[in-house]
């Protein structure tokens, strides 16, 4: 859990000098992040958002996907969502001593005030999208992009699904390859 997470961290190819299971962690991350980005439903829906959110429709994508997974979590895996989510809350993991300081900073404070307990919710992509839009460098509309979620709400859920689906088939093969 922590060494996927610890993959947006992580910048350029030089990683080797991390433990197996986080370099592992950093490999699916981005193998995730390739596959969104090269989804053609995903490519359109990020096409049609530009107009509302320019720049930052892909950033946004990524906020409401992650939103949508957390209202359909059942859907998606077999573990309650607040189970899965007690579990990575108290999970102490051995490849912590090795995350760097900012990640360790990040991930304290992500757990001491529990931000993924709001993901499903309407006040959570709120605060994701106002959270995400002031670390950006340049000004942008990302604060509002729950308004573009609400008015595109139908769209986006089905591009997400598909995506869901196409995501589970093309990780079980690479797994299975594994």
């Amino acid at each position: 859990m922590l060494a996927n997470l610890f993959g947006d961290f992580v910048k350029g190819s030089n990683f080797h000098y991390f433990s197996s299971k986080i370099r592992e962690g950093i490999v699916l991350h981005r193998a995730i992040d390739t596959f969104i980005d090269q989804h053609k439903d995903v490519l359109d829906l990020k096409l049609m958002l530009y107009q509302d959110l320019p720049k930052v429709a892909g950033v946004a994508v990524d906020l409401f996907f992650d939103h949508l997974l957390a209202k359909t979590w059942q859907m998606h895996h077999v573990q309650e969502y607040q189970t899965f989510l007690n579990d990575f809350y108290h999970h102490n993991s051995e490849i912590e001593n090795d995350l760097t300081s900012d990640f360790k900073q990040f991930i304290t404070i992500f757990r001491e005030r529990k931000w993924l307990d709001h993901y499903p919710t309407v006040f959570g992509l709120a605060k994701s999208c106002e959270g995400v839009s002031k670390r950006i460098s340049f000004e942008n509309k990302l604060a509002e992009a729950p308004d573009t979620f609400y008015k595109r709400e139908k769209e986006i859920e089905a591009v997400f699904q598909q995506y869901m689906e196409d995501a589970k088939n093309h990780f079980s093969v690479i797994n299975s390859i594994h």
